[in-house]
């Protein structure tokens, strides 16, 4: 019988408002922040984001309590090993003592890894994730200053001590997770999403989703993270096609980005059976398909063929999307097809065509889910893995 115990850790001191960003001096210099390293990538750069928060950085600079020591822009989307090293050796390069990460999933899961790295005197973070898996229970403060501020509202790493990376070295995306590896600040300004294009929008509020949905539906979730959760989905269905439909609406941007936060603080508080993201991974890993998109058109197929693996927490998902809670197969079905709706409204593919992904890949994908580090926590039997990815896959 279960003692009922459990543990959550919420440690990022979360600042939210529109304009925001004004305050990020302050704020590092709160954390004692001397020399920072601003990480980003570039396409941000491209657009002028990245010159945005540097110049609030260098404008502080005059009264030389804080230093904007260094830019890295040399992220790529997959936030891979290659990108973790080269920004660690320029922090020492520069003598970083404080990190702003400012983008995505991939930004900040690069910052992460590299303030790990600087606490770890690491020169090659692939060091720790040959397993493909590295989980500490336990462990310090890293003494580096490190806010985070989100560009795009899906993937919540701003909130979690838990980082993503692939590893260039084998094409596997490995998992880092360590008390304080989290962001100390999580600064959640609207303002710099407003650029976001439609299709980057839909992808990043179904990862958002996703994360909710499977922080729901996992024997590890408990009051902390089922509130935090529900509270998610709510936000993502009401806001969600308002922030696809009008770009510009600063209230529908704010409320993905709370949403966003607060998915992913309860995934990582509830982390165990995961399959969509077991799938997203090592598609995404094979096939370079960005990680919102392959969550958004994996979780209803996900949820349809493994409809057992769901039944148990048909209550959950019915209040989660205020469907009447009934018979456990047909109410998840409703919720599917309540996701299903919601892709539509998006704009959201409802397969992985545009990818070309051949069927004579089929053993190859089978393997790579098999052999994904989220495999441990919830081995999908083959015959299921080939099910779902001949589904979406394409006649290529």
């Amino acid at each position: 019988m279960s003692t009922g115990y459990f543990e959550f850790w919420a440690r990022t001191r979360v600042h939210c408002a529109v304009g925001a960003t004004v305050r990020l001096p302050a704020l590092l210099v709160s954390l004692g922040a001397k020399r920072v390293l601003l990480l980003s990538d570039k396409g941000l750069e491209k657009i002028g984001l990245v010159e945005q928060v540097a110049y609030v950085l260098r404008d502080a600079a005059a009264g030389n309590q804080l230093q904007l020591a260094g830019i890295f822009t040399d992220i790529l989307p997959d936030a891979g090993s290659n990108s973790v090293n080269a920004a660690t050796r320029y922090a020492r390069e520069i003598g970083a003592d404080a990190i702003v990460a400012l983008g995505g999933g991939s930004a900040m899961d690069v910052a992460k890894a590299v303030k790990f790295a600087l606490a770890h005197d690491l020169v090659d973070i692939c060091d720790v994730l040959a397993a493909g898996m590295r989980m500490e229970v336990t462990g310090q403060p890293m003494g580096i200053a490190h806010i985070s501020i989100p560009t795009t509202a899906g993937t919540g790493s701003e909130m979690t001590n838990g980082a993503v990376v692939f590893n260039d070295n084998t094409g596997v995306k490995a998992v880092l997770q360590a008390p304080y590896l989290e962001s100390d600040i999580a600064l959640l300004d609207a303002q710099l999403t407003l650029g976001l294009p439609t299709a980057i929008t839909a992808d990043t509020g179904m990862d958002a989703l996703t994360h909710a949905v499977e922080a729901l539906v996992n024997a590890t979730s408990n009051p902390f993270t089922d509130g935090l959760a529900l509270s998610a989905v709510d936000r993502i269905l009401g806001a969600l096609p308002i922030a696809v439909q009008d770009g510009h609406n600063l209230q529908a941007r704010q409320d993905m980005l709370q949403a966003a936060s607060m998915a992913c603080l309860a995934l990582a508080n509830a982390l165990s059976a995961a399959p969509v993201h077991n799938c997203s991974h090592a598609l995404g890993a094979l096939y370079h398909i960005p990680h919102g998109r392959a969550n958004g058109v994996l979780l209803p197929v996900v949820m349809e063929e493994l409809i057992e693996f769901y039944l148990p927490y048909a209550s959950q998902l019915a209040k989660a999307f205020s469907i009447p809670d009934g018979e456990p197969e047909a109410t998840v079905r409703k919720v599917i097809s309540r996701i299903r709706h919601l892709q539509q409204q998006i704009g959201m593919p409802a397969d992985f065509a545009q990818f070309r992904i051949p069927t004579s890949d089929m053993e190859r994908i089978v393997k790579a889910v098999a052999s994904d580090p989220l495999a441990l926590l919830y081995p999908i039997p083959p015959q299921k893995i080939a099910a779902i990815a001949s589904r979406l896959i394409g006649t290529y």
